[in-house]
């Protein structure tokens, strides 16, 4: 093991992890959360015409449909890890799957907006809660080793896809049943999730007690940093309250981080951070959460406000994403036990910065099968390659009582990531838009307003601001390798020991 583990009354992470008798049912039930809360954050997007309807929502307050969920989500996701660590994961995983499911109630049969925003601010922390338990119990009840990378290879699947298959889904249900749905889909999943539970089984947890002043410094901070990124998305970067708001989010953090060091019971071990293999996956995950976001942001407008797709068509449009995943992680996670994380990483991140690039070449005309499908297909295989890794970087060699905080940081770190990634890339596609339209600035969030009937003009503008975004995302991923290859330098995977350089 690494210096900077702790030894304490729980088994080590990776020595003797609690186990189960029905691991493939256990698996089954954490993988299943985790694609429900990832899959919400984009299940409402194309519900969101129909709910505007439906609801009389204005343009200004539409948006917060989905920052409402991204923000609770991104903001509380650390203490939400630190409360599993000390009140046990398996309890507090299912805490947030109960608030999950009845905030999903809620919004299914809200009347009016208000009751939906807080349907969806209690949907995010019931996610904030489950999301990083979750990931806690599979690295606590899956030994290191084959049986804990093939089981985080098929969560990392789910995580990888659940954006993509948000957006089938949610296309399906409003298209052939009702805006509703998107919500009322939850019920169902989550209380077989929640009944699937009691094969789970209590690791140890960790014998300290919260730290109310880090738990209010980090919530705070990272409540107004996920703000602040969303608001500056909307407003522009040089809005006041915007500014504002980033301000005090580092002033907020930077105080986090001094009282963690005097803390005789830390929210966040910073010990989990001087390992160069851990804090690099973090690194790593951060920069390809705001290019994978930001892609799957633009390839959803490209397909419906360029070349028209309905819902269910652009959720189709997407399968190759989900299957290249889903393929890639699978295998990533088989060669763990062979091949270093960094030499399936760094390519991995190499070849997805290819497919961003090759996206880049989309025009208002392109062809599906001749250029989108094949792009987005490259693009998946690259980010496959790179979950298992990363994720099994996040948790290796932890101890059983910080395995929770651990896993909270790397779903952080990557939340946080694709918020900013896709608030600037947003804006950078707007002014590049507005710039070939000879609009004088104007702020935006990269959407013709529109449709079908679009000039053809602006349907070249706004394809042009997509694509020159595309070209960013290829450099954050090209930027990731680098961290990849220079901070992870971890050899394969191997039951019970720690391979570290």
């Amino acid at each position: 093991m690494s210096s900077d583990t702790r030894t304490g009354p729980a088994p080590e992470a990776g020595t003797s992890a609690p186990g189960t008798r029905h691991p493939l049912l256990a698996l089954i039930v954490l993988t299943g959360a985790e694609l429900m809360v990832v899959l919400d954050a984009t299940i409402v997007n194309i519900a969101l015409p129909t709910i505007q309807r439906a609801l009389d929502v204005s343009v200004d307050n539409l948006s917060w449909i989905v920052s409402a969920y991204a923000l609770a989500f991104g903001g509380l996701m650390l203490l939400g890890g630190r409360v599993g660590d000390l009140f046990g994961r398996r309890r507090v995983f299912r805490f947030g799957i109960v608030v999950f499911v009845l905030a999903s109630l809620l919004g299914g049969v809200a009347p009016n907006l208000g009751l939906l925003i807080l349907a969806r601010v209690l949907q995010g922390v019931g996610a904030a809660v489950a999301a990083p338990t979750s990931l806690a119990l599979i690295a606590t009840t899956f030994a290191e080793g084959k049986a804990r990378n093939r089981a985080m290879g098929l969560y990392a699947a789910m995580a990888g896809v659940g954006s993509t298959v948000g957006l089938l889904l949610g296309g399906a249900l409003t298209e052939y049943l009702d805006w509703r749905w998107v919500f009322l889909i939850n019920v169902p999943v989550g209380t077989a999730v929640l009944a699937g539970t009691a094969v789970l089984r209590e690791p140890g947890r960790s014998n300290g007690r919260l730290d109310h002043l880090g738990a209010a410094l980090g919530t705070g901070g990272l409540l107004t940093l996920a703000y602040a990124i969303t608001r500056g998305g909307r407003e522009g970067w040089a809005d006041g309250l915007t500014i504002t708001c980033f301000g005090v989010a580092a002033w907020l953090l930077v105080i986090f981080l001094f009282t963690q060091l005097r803390s005789r019971h830390p929210m966040l071990p910073l010990h989990l951070l001087r390992d160069r293999n851990r804090a690099g996956s973090y690194g790593t995950t951060c920069l390809v959460g705001a290019g994978m976001f930001g892609t799957f942001y633009f390839l959803t407008l490209y397909t419906q406000q360029v070349l028209h797709y309905s819902a269910v068509r652009t959720g189709l449009a997407f399968l190759p994403i989900n299957v290249g995943i889903g393929v890639m992680a699978t295998v990533a996670g088989r060669l763990m036990t062979r091949v270093p994380p960094r030499l399936l990483a760094a390519p991995g991140l190499l070849v997805a910065a290819a497919g961003a690039i090759w996206l880049s070449t989309l025009t208002p005309h392109s062809s599906y099968l001749g250029t989108l499908m094949p792009a987005m297909f490259v693009l998946s295989l690259g980010l496959g390659a790179t979950f298992v890794p990363l994720t099994l970087g996040a948790v290796r060699g932890v101890d059983v009582c910080d395995s929770g905080i651990a896993s909270a940081v790397l779903n952080t770190g990557q939340q946080i990531g694709g918020a900013l990634g896709v608030a600037t890339l947003a804006a950078l596609a707007q002014s590049i838009t507005n710039d070939r339209l000879g609009l004088a600035g104007g702020r935006g969030s990269g959407r013709p307003v529109g449709g079908a009937a679009l000039p053809e003009r602006i349907l070249e503008a706004t394809t042009h601001g997509y694509t020159r975004a595309f070209v960013v995302t290829a450099l954050i991923f090209a930027t990731a390798v680098v961290v990849a290859a220079v901070a992870i330098d971890a050899g394969p995977t191997s039951g019970g020991r720690r391979h570290a350089g």
